[in-house]
């Protein structure tokens, strides 16, 4: 393990009950400052990996550390300082966002389940403090008009107004941002993104990963990613993983997995990669 990992797979193995392993011995650190991209053919068990480093999933073997320590959901302080250094963003923007909710209550959220909300606001129901409860956090409910959920929402590039109109009122580019706000508006050290521009169009795309490589500059925040997009890895990521069949077969700095990869999965999956014909009619 690294000793400045902020988290750690340590040989960590996954299986789900009667079925084979999807995860086989995956050792993995995320170092602050470094992000990290996981890619691979689908099913190689990228999800399942994200899915324990964010302790929505406990490994089967090995271990998942946080900061050196083992995390163990019984540990609630050591899963408080987890829950405000680590949070997430997901794949489709238009069902990642509560659409019975304000965009201000969805941004509000982390803010309220751990315990970081001063007062409750109108349109609190006690569905944070719950969750705070659930961690051993005391908390209450959240504040639309919070200055932070402001702020995270122009620091995404949305106007402070938005907090008050819903999901369905947004674009999917629009929506991805208001996931990132929430992801990012209690100032998270790592943010664990799947697949986080795929349900995107092209032109979208190009604008969510600027603004996460902006993130990236100005927060310090460090990423790590499951992609299938090895453009979008090697824009936002330092470090690259490629897993096949539940396994890491190679890893090291994303120009040389990338750009002179050692194991030949990793140069099948390179070459897969459509290329635009150049003007003489051969692959560009």
């Amino acid at each position: 393990m690294n000793a400045t990992a902020v988290l750690t797979a340590e040989d960590a193995g996954f299986a789900y009950r009667g079925a084979p392993a999807v995860l086989h011995g995956v050792s993995l650190d995320i170092t602050a400052g470094r992000s990290v991209g996981l890619v691979g053919e689908s099913g190689a068990g990228k999800t399942t990996l994200l899915r324990l480093l964010l302790g929505l999933t406990r490994p089967t073997s090995g271990r998942i550390l946080f900061e050196g320590a083992e995390l163990r959901p019984r540990d609630r302080e050591l899963t408080r300082r987890f829950r405000r250094s680590v949070q997430s963003v997901f794949q489709d923007p238009y069902s990642s966002l509560d659409p019975r909710q304000r965009v201000g209550r969805i941004v509000s959220e982390p803010l309220c389940s751990l315990g970081l909300t001063a007062e409750a606001g109108a349109e609190g129901d006690g569905s944070g403090a719950r969750g705070g409860r659930a961690l051993g956090i005391r908390a209450r409910g959240a504040r639309r008009d919070d200055p932070r959920v402001g702020a995270a929402l122009e620091a995404v590039g949305l106007p402070a107004d938005a907090a008050l109109r819903y999901p369905h009122e947004f674009s999917g580019g629009q929506r991805q941002r208001v996931a990132i706000a929430r992801a990012t508006v209690c100032d998270p050290r790592v943010l664990l993104a799947d697949e986080p521009v795929s349900a995107l169009d092209v032109t979208t795309r190009v604008r969510i990963v600027d603004l996460l490589l902006e993130l990236k500059e100005s927060r310090g925040l460090t990423i790590a990613m499951v992609s299938h997009d090895l453009s979008v890895v090697a824009a936002l990521c330092e470090w690259t993983a490629v897993l096949e069949y539940g396994r890491v077969v190679e890893q090291g700095d994303t120009a040389s997995v990338l750009g002179s990869p050692s194991h030949p999965y990793t140069r099948r999956l390179i070459a897969s990669v459509p290329r635009l014909p150049a003007a003489d009619g051969t692959a560009g």
